[in-house]
């Protein structure tokens, strides 16, 4: 069961997204904030699996909600920060506080749902308006480091393709159907190059092959 805070101080926001996720059965509504400051106390009372923020709310903004809930001691929330305005400063300073997710609210409720359930299960995510805006970022603004030898060693040739793709912004559809395997081989892949780099999700993996220079190698 994942069990989820939701956080907005729209009310009606939150009674439809609760209405929602009612109606799937791997999802507990476990409670709801209309500001940041209480969203932050139920996520440290409830400790739900996942938490999803308003960016705007008053008494405490969702970005800065987030930096809180993920910087207690003990947490294990996954934060998902939605937003109706697509700014790429909200963008850098939701994946800097550490959120799993950065979403548009114009997203089909499914597809909400969808992007907890990945929350939920350690993955990352950013709407795909704003992923590759975002990738093409990183590629102009990060210096290239000298990466680790012993760091990409570790990798096989097909987990440092993979990896390449991920950097793309390629999703695992399209990395599955570009290599000629299945999704799940690719959620094996993307999960072997973390745990061997010591990675926190995608996002952490965009910014490792970007700022090592891995891109410019194909």
């Amino acid at each position: 069961m994942i069990r989820v805070l939701l956080a907005d101080d729209h009310a009606m926001f939150r009674s439809g997204m609760r209405a929602v996720l009612d109606t799937q059965a791997d999802f507990e509504c476990v409670g709801e904030a209309a500001d940041g400051r209480e969203a932050v106390a139920q996520a440290a009372s409830l400790r739900p699996d996942v938490a999803v923020l308003d960016v705007r709310m008053p008494k405490l903004d969702g970005l800065a909600a987030t930096e809180a809930i993920m910087s207690a001691p003990g947490n294990d929330t996954r934060v998902l920060v939605l937003t109706t305005y697509d700014s790429d400063e909200y963008v850098y300073r939701a994946l800097r506080a550490g959120a799993s997710g950065f979403l548009l609210k114009s997203l089909a409720p499914e597809e909400l749902v969808s992007a907890m359930r990945v929350a939920a299960r350690g993955d990352a995510l950013i709407d795909p308006t704003v992923t590759r805006r975002l990738v093409s970022t990183f590629a102009t603004s990060i210096e290239p480091v000298a990466a680790e030898p012993a760091e990409l060693e570790r990798l096989t040739s097909r987990e440092r393709e993979v990896l390449l793709l991920v950097a793309d912004a390629s999703s695992n559809a399209e990395i599955a159907a570009h290599l000629h395997v299945g999704e799940e081989t690719v959620k094996t892949h993307v999960s072997r190059i973390l745990a061997k780099l010591g990675l926190r999700d995608r996002v952490h993996a965009v910014v490792y092959a970007y700022r090592n220079g891995l891109v410019g190698d194909r």
